[in-house]
C-alpha cells in the first residue's frame, strides 16, 4: 500500500513551510514577515549567533552559514515571529535547551538536540502562555527532564515528524492538577516516531491532543497516559510493545478546583496494535464531552497504520539532510 506523507511542498521555497502545519499549530507563521538572518558562529552568544538572532524583537527567519554544535550554558529563550530553520546544514544544541515563554508565532524545523542537562532542563520548553508553535522534523534524546513539554496555558502547538530516543520522561503536556488554566491547551502530534523511549507519548493533564500516524515502540512504563480531565484522541497510530504491554493508562488526580478526582478520556480509532500491546479499556464518559479533531480543523493527513508506515516512519522523521530551499523572488 501506498504511503501518503504530509508536506511534499514546504521544501519548494525557504517560507512554504509557514502556514502549514497540520493539527492545532496550523497558524504558525513563524518569522514570514520578517527578513532572512543568517547564523554564523556556533558560539553560545555573541555576534552571529543563535542566541543573539532569537533574542531580537522583529519578525525573523533564522538560516544557518555553518554546521556543528551548539554548546547552551543556559537556556535559550526564543522571541515571538521567529523560525529557526536548519535545513542545509546540521545544527545540535546541547547542555540546555530552548524556551518558549510568552511568545508566539514560532517554527522550529531540522534541528538536533541532545544531551541537556541540569533541574528541569526540557530539549524544548513552551511555558508560559505560548501560543501558534510548529515542531517539525527535530531528533531529540537524553535531557535531565524532558524533550517537548508543554505546559502553563500554552496552546495551539502542533509537533511533526520527530524522532524521539535514549529518554524516560519524553513529552509532558499539563503542568500538574494545580494548573487549572491548563484546560485551553490544544497540541497534535503526528508522524513522530518514539523510539524506546521509556513514557510519555505524551502524559497529558488537562487539555485536548490529537495523536495520528505515530510509531512508539519499546516504552518501559506506558506509551500515552490520561490524567486529570485529559482528552486524547488516539487515530491509526502503531504501538508495538516490548516488554511491556500497557499501551494506554489512566492517572487519577483531583485538579485544584474540583471535590473528585478523576483521569482522563482516551479514543483510540485505528490503531495497530503489535507484539501483545494491549487495546485501550472501554471507559465511562460519565456525561463529559470527548472532543474530536475536525470540531477544530478539517483537514488533516492520515492513513490506515500499517506495516509500510512503520517502516517509513523510521527513515523519514527526525532532522535529514536536506538543502535549504532558495527563497522565492
Amino acid at each position: 500500500m501506498a504511503t501518503t506523507l504530509p508536506y511534499a511542498d514546504v521544501d519548494s521555497s525557504l517560507r512554504a513551510l509557514a502556514g502549514r502545519a497540520e493539527g492545532f499549530g496550523r497558524f504558525a507563521v513563524g518569522g514570514v514577515n520578517g527578513p532572512v538572518h543568517h547564523v554564523t558562529s556556533l558560539a553560545d552568544e555573541g555576534p552571529g549567533s543563535l542566541r543573539e538572532a532569537c533574542r531580537k524583537k522583529e519578525p525573523l527567519w533564522i538560516v544557518f552559514e555553518i554546521s556543528g554544535t551548539i554548546h547552551l550554558s543556559s537556556y535559550l529563550n526564543v522571541s515571538s515571529h521567529k523560525t529557526i530553520d536548519g535545513r542545509g546544514q546540521r545544527i545540535k544544541l546541547t547542555g540546555k535547551g530552548l524556551r518558549l515563554k510568552e511568545c508566539e508565532n514560532i517554527i522550529i524545523c531540522n534541528l538536533e538536540f541532545e544531551g541537556g542537562r541540569g533541574h528541569d532542563v526540557d530539549g524544548i520548553q513552551i511555558k508560559p502562555n505560548s501560543k501558534h508553535i510548529w515542531i517539525d522534523r527535530c531528533s531529540l534524546r537524553d535531557y535531565d527532564d524532558g524533550l517537548i513539554d508543554i505546559t502553563r496555558q500554552s496552546t495551539d502547538i502542533t509537533i511533526s515528524r520527530c524522532y524521539f530516543s535514549l529518554h524516560d520522561k519524553t513529552m509532558l503536556i499539563g503542568a500538574d492538577p494545580t494548573h487549572i488554566g491548563d484546560r485551553c491547551i490544544r497540541v497534535t502530534v503526528h508522524h513522530c516516531f518514539f523510539d524506546g523511549t521509556r513514557q510519555r507519548h505524551p502524559r497529558l493533564r488537562f487539555g485536548k491532543v490529537h495523536l495520528y500516524n505515530n510509531y512508539t515502540r519499546n516504552w518501559e512504563v506506558y506509551a500515552i497516559c490520561a490524567s486529570v480531565e485529559a482528552q486524547i484522541y488516539s487515530q491509526c497510530n502503531i504501538y508495538e510493545a516490548g516488554q511491556k504491554k500497557k499501551a494506554f493508562e489512566f492517572y487519577t488526580e483531583k485538579a485544584a478546583d474540583k471535590e473528585e478526582a478523576r483521569s482522563g478520556l482516551i479514543v483510540s480509532e485505528g490503531d495497530l496494535l503489535l507484539n501483545g500491546a494491549q487495546q485501550c479499556p472501554s471507559k465511562e464518559a460519565n456525561g463529559e464531552h470527548m472532543f474530536h479533531p475536525s470540531e477544530f480543523y478539517q483537514n488533516w493527513t492520515t492513513e490506515p497504520a500499517s506495516d509500510s508506515l512503520k517502516h517509513i516512519l523510521q527513515i523519514c522523521t527526525g532532522w535529514r539532510s536536506v538543502p535549504r530551499p532558495a527563497e522565492q523572488c
